[in-house]
């Protein structure tokens, strides 16, 4: 990494900087995920998916259990359908609810897809439009004043095998390669941009470069190159349109137009950026052109007062999976920061692993949980838990979800803050009892979770398991 990059020249020093303030979030995230949203997992709402034409099945590589597998088996009807599904499953009423639970942050899940010209049409199989839907609801979370993470959830490729959330459910992992890499950095181009240019996106915060890679590193060659050109990519976008970012002592100086040409006239700053990097540049030049006539968006800096707006905004968060997320000598994301940057980290109890399945045990681990402390120690702060709900792995009562919900919130606010998965989950009879354990909405209503996020039902759960 060239040396002009940083202001903290060393992962303690890095720490203390990145210990600070960040801007556009929070100074306590309370949040929820908008899963399910424009990034589809069937388990969550299996009635409405099957109204849909999607299917069930045990293994979701089996059937359309996916966007892919719904697009491809849908061509001509699966852009109405999806349409129809985005407008419905977060609308002005989920808003409102938000707003009314005092949750001040969401963390808004996103497949390559949603930048439609990133998508090989003979091979890969997406519903169109999203992007209109992510602009018509970051609108409505501007006018709340909600911050929004952007998550790149589901990557191109597949980031993970087996999974809804991917997108695509195979075993057939093939994003830590070059090309998908950069597949996913010229989407980070368009985003950055687009969190900048739009007026809607205004509340936009934060970028995490991806969702869950797969734990053991050894499995994802390349990572920590990816995460190195995921910050520069982020910061020579916002260098190309006249932003500032802490830790650049310089920045390049361009008489272009409009963004896209910026785009393009920055790629030529080799003593900057990475030779990868100004590639990305060159190519999502026209990648943003595209976008910006679907979405409407003024790119020329002379026009509205477009370049005066852009020297006042923030640079935007680069959030990165925490370095303990993988085992193995995994990349530190630390390493790779050049101004603010967040780290982000899951955990739920319900797929073993965490705490042996009994009451006693769950609460002993989330009280006595040290996670902020280690990531810390390695550069990785500040932290939040951008996933985590009341699941468990044993029949949980009433009353031990109460205590369950306020000892995860306790721990997890020692950091950043929290972001529950999920904001809502379907009501049916085909989705029984998944709402009570897994919806934000209705863990307020069954009184497991406060209507003040802040708040506790008892402030001292944990005192008794706190270990000496």
């Amino acid at each position: 990494m060239h040396a002009v990059l940083f202001s903290c020249l060393s992962l303690l020093i890095a720490a203390f900087c990145l210990a600070e303030a960040l801007p556009g979030l929070p100074g306590k995230i309370y949040g929820v995920n908008l899963g399910s949203w424009l990034v589809l997992e069937s388990w969550m709402l299996p009635a409405e998916w099957i109204a849909m034409g999607g299917q069930q099945c045990s293994d979701c590589s089996q059937c359309i259990a996916t966007e892919f597998a719904f697009a491809q088996a849908y061509p001509t009807t699966v852009d109405e359908k999806f349409k129809e599904h985005w407008e419905t499953w977060f609308a002005q009423e989920d808003v409102d609810d938000l707003v009314q639970s005092g949750i001040n942050t969401v963390r808004i899940p996103l497949g390559y897809w949603i930048v439609e010209a990133l998508v090989n049409r003979t091979s890969e199989f997406y519903p169109r439009g999203g992007i209109l839907q992510l602009q018509r609801g970051l609108a409505q979370l501007k006018a709340a004043g909600i911050a929004a993470i952007l998550d790149h959830h589901a990557l191109p490729g597949v980031a993970t095998a087996g999974q809804e959330f991917a997108g695509r459910c195979t075993d057939d992992v093939e994003f830590y390669t070059p090309y998908n890499y950069h597949r996913a950095l010229v989407w980070t181009a368009v985003m950055t941009a687009l969190s900048h240019l739009d007026p809607n996106f205004a509340t936009v915060a934060a970028i995490e470069a991806m969702n869950e890679p797969i734990m053991d590193a050894s499995q994802t060659p390349g990572l920590g190159g990816f995460q190195v050109d995921f910050v520069q990519t982020v910061r020579a976008v916002e260098l190309s349109l006249g932003i500032s970012v802490p830790g650049i002592t310089h920045a390049p100086s361009s008489n272009a137009g409009n963004a896209s040409a910026a785009l393009s006239s920055t790629s030529t700053y080799s003593s900057i950026f990475n030779a990868e990097v100004r590639q990305v540049l060159r190519d999502a030049a026209p990648v943003l052109v595209q976008v910006s006539k679907q979405l409407g968006v003024n790119t020329v800096f002379s026009q509205n007062g477009l370049g005066s707006r852009l020297k006042a905004r923030p640079p935007l968060v680069t959030t990165f999976m925490d370095v303990n997320w993988q085992f193995d000598n995994p990349p530190n994301p630390a390493a790779a920061a050049i101004g603010p940057q967040g780290y982000d980290n899951h955990l739920y109890y319900s797929f073993g692993g965490v705490a042996d399945a009994n009451e006693d045990a769950y609460l002993t681990s989330v009280c006595n949980l040290n996670r902020i402390q280690a990531d810390a120690a390695l550069g990785n702060s500040p932290l939040w838990f951008g996933e985590w709900g009341l699941s468990t792995q044993f029949n949980a009562t009433d009353e031990f979800l109460v205590k369950w919900a306020d000892a995860q919130k306790l721990s997890y606010g020692k950091g950043a803050g929290w972001i529950f998965w999920n904001f809502k989950v379907e009501i049916s009879t085909l989705a029984g009892d998944l709402a009570r354990q897994w919806s934000y909405k209705e863990g307020i209503r069954l009184g497991y979770l406060t209507k003040d996020p802040s708040k506790f039902n008892n402030a001292s759960v944990c005192e008794p398991y706190i270990s000496s």
